[in-house]
């Protein structure tokens, strides 16, 4: 039985030094020389491969930067506390994109 070969639909699967080169070219510098970031949106517009780009991030010691949404005063739900959202951009660490 042989598996079955890939659809139109499923991403090219990218390795390592491919990740990099996308990473690097989607990056900026932080100021201070403290590393660089990266916004979601712009690992979002690279389509499908968004998952093993965020996986490479990650596997370099790269982390989620969040921002907190502000309490809702008054209302149904005014009571609950901030919902963190889900990550904005992800800072690397200095020297991760090699």
């Amino acid at each position: 039985m042989t598996p079955d070969p890939p659809s139109a639909a499923d991403p090219p699967a990218l390795d390592d030094d491919a990740i990099r080169a996308v990473v690097r070219r989607l990056a900026r510098p932080v100021p201070g020389g403290s590393g660089h970031v990266i916004e979601r949106v712009a690992i979002t517009a690279e389509g499908s491969n968004r998952d093993a780009i965020e996986a490479w991030i990650a596997s370099v010691g790269g982390r989620p930067e969040t921002r907190e949404t502000s309490a809702r005063t008054g209302g149904l739900h005014g009571d609950r506390a901030p919902a963190r959202s889900a990550a904005v951009r992800f800072v690397l660490p200095p020297g991760a994109l090699g």
